[in-house]
């Protein structure tokens, strides 16, 4: 009994000292970028998404995607459905009551040129200009392409059909 109860503490702390994603609002990334540019990547989530849990649980629960995420993005959490006011540059962005089944914030849809469906993500340069949209569920292989792309500045030089054609991912 002794074992079984020693055994689950050894598993729990390594659960627990694992790497995590260190999420910050859209704001937060903004100040931090003043100081430390990094690009930035947007999770846009709702709270009715289940495939966005999922995403959470599996994909963004991996330790490599977390190191590597930390490393490169500043990673944002965006709730597309209850975010406040943001203000970017010279806009104020807020809910648009009317698009959406709860309303969808008028950031999201700029971001995702529309095409609202959850989860989705953006990947932004270190000056905020949108490089490139990804809609759906991604598992652990099928982001880590994406992920390096414009975390290593591979886009830069190659398109992503050539790179999509020779990457060999090492996040297993």
């Amino acid at each position: 009994m002794i074992r079984l109860f020693l055994s689950v503490l050894i598993l729990m702390s390594f659960d627990s000292t694992a790497q995590q994603i260190k999420w910050v609002s859209f704001s937060e990334a903004m100040e931090l970028n003043k100081t430390n540019p990094k690009k930035i990547f947007i999770d846009f989530f709702t709270d009715w998404c289940g495939w966005c849990k999922r995403m959470d649980a599996t994909t963004f629960a991996n330790p490599m995607v977390a190191a590597y995420m930390n490393e490169h993005y500043y990673a944002v959490k965006f709730n597309a459905e209850k975010e406040g006011p943001i203000v970017a540059g010279d806009s104020t962005y807020s809910i648009n009551p009317t698009v959406g089944r709860n309303g969808t914030h008028q950031l999201a849809i700029a971001l995702l040129n529309g095409k609202m469906s959850y989860p989705s993500f953006v990947f932004l340069d270190e000056r905020f200009n949108l490089l490139s949209p990804l809609p759906g569920y991604q598992t652990v292989d099928q982001f880590e392409g994406p992920l390096k792309f414009f975390g290593d500045n591979i886009y830069l030089n190659t398109t992503w059909v050539d790179f999509q054609n020779s990457f060999k991912g090492t996040f297993r």
